[in-house]
């Protein structure tokens, strides 16, 4: 994912010349298919268990890989772009619903949070490796990035496969007719899983949503800077996660997770006030700033990483987990086709500059709404028994 991750709109406007407009919109078209895929992959994940899932996402998304790396035409885009989000994102609620079960309850916070590490070493190191191969005059990099990108990718699927026998689909949920007609509408009546998304969904507007719609754009195009410099800056960011995850995740143990979440919003917040002074700085003082600001929003990561997944698993029932899962998932989806949106009507309107100002309001507001969603949460869930269940 590291290779491509922060190059999509970059790609598709500076070397393929597609206008702001359409690249931005097919971000936010492309989540929206990635959204209306989630529930049918949560259900799919209860049905036939996570481990499938997962392979046939990973082998399909090497595939939408490639048909991205040769896109010419808006077609060609629409048609890769709408597989990669189908298929790029499918794997996620599967692999956390099997980590759930591989992982005992007390265990999982630091579980979930061991794993984004992992993740985004792999990210860090995929972002440095791309910040010296691409180059926006020679479109042919861009090419062999992605296709790289995809071999990648099934290596990562042959990983997968070895945990097969522990992916299968529980049989005795099967075949209690109870269980098995229990659906979306035991979902969505759960009023603290709807409360859970919402919290999540105005925080990722803030955070990952508005980063990858519209981050690089604003370095390159606004504050003048290198596309060179967005895989450092990113580097900076992966590598604070790897460092800090371990410890973060010793500070916040036993801790509020909602209390912990509406940290975050604090952290990213100030992460786009951080963006939007830098356009008064020189150049090589924005740079550092930037890398700077990265390394904040990475802090409010390692923090949200672990307690979100852990809450949402926690109060999730064993044969609706993959539900539960897809559902958290949305909030991945939603957010990347409404934060594209919204920065696509800044920038179309010249007002570019007041983006990560309002951006970083937005996260504040995420964090607003997490602070009131713990009342409606016992101290179990909401984390502060951890502590006290291991002993």
């Amino acid at each position: 994912m590291g290779l491509t991750l922060s190059l999509y709109v970059v790609y598709l406007h500076n070397v393929r010349g597609f206008s702001t407009g359409f690249s931005t919109l097919l971000l936010s078209i492309s989540a929206i298919a990635g959204l209306a895929s989630s529930p049918l992959w949560g259900t799919a994940t209860d049905r036939f268990g996570p481990v499938r899932l997962v392979l046939v996402a990973y082998v399909l998304d090497a595939g939408a890989l490639v048909l991205f790396a040769f896109v010419h035409t808006k077609t060609q885009a629409v048609i890769a772009a709408l597989a990669l989000a189908i298929f790029g994102g499918a794997g996620w609620g599967p692999s956390s619903t099997l980590l759930s079960r591989l992982i005992p309850e007390e265990h999982r916070q630091r579980a979930f949070g061991f794993n984004f590490m992992l993740v985004n070493l792999g990210i860090g190191f995929g972002g440095l490796v791309s910040a010296f191969i691409v180059n926006t005059h020679r479109p042919m990099t861009f090419t062999m990035l992605y296709v790289f990108n995809a071999g990648v990718t099934l290596v990562a699927a042959g990983f997968m496969f070895t945990l097969r026998r522990h992916g299968r689909p529980i049989k005795e949920h099967r075949d209690d007719p109870v269980k098995s007609a229990e659906g979306w509408g035991v979902v969505l009546r759960d009023k603290r899983l709807v409360q859970i998304v919402i919290a999540m969904l105005v925080l990722m507007i803030g955070g990952y949503g508005s980063l990858d719609a519209g981050f690089s754009l604003f370095v390159v195009n606004d504050l003048k800077l290198s596309v060179h410099s967005i895989g450092v800056m990113f580097f900076f960011n992966t590598s604070t996660i790897v460092l800090a995850q371990l410890w973060v995740l010793n500070h916040i143990h036993g801790k509020s997770r909602t209390r912990v979440m509406a940290t975050t919003a604090v952290l990213w917040c100030a992460f786009w006030i951080i963006l939007d002074v830098t356009l008064a700085v020189p150049k090589f003082v924005a740079v550092a700033s930037l890398c700077f600001a990265m390394v904040v929003f990475a802090i409010g990561e390692t923090m949200l990483s672990p307690v979100g997944p852990a809450l949402v698993n926690d109060i999730a029932p064993e044969h609706l987990r993959g539900r539960y899962n897809a559902a958290q998932g949305l909030t991945w989806g939603v957010s990347g086709s409404v934060a594209p949106a919204i920065t696509a009507l800044y920038f179309a309107h010249g007002l570019g500059n007041w983006w990560p100002f309002s951006t970083g309001v937005t996260a504040l507001c995420g964090g607003l709404l997490m602070l009131n969603l713990r009342r409606h949460l016992s101290a179990r869930e909401d984390g502060r028994e951890l502590a006290t269940n291991q002993t």
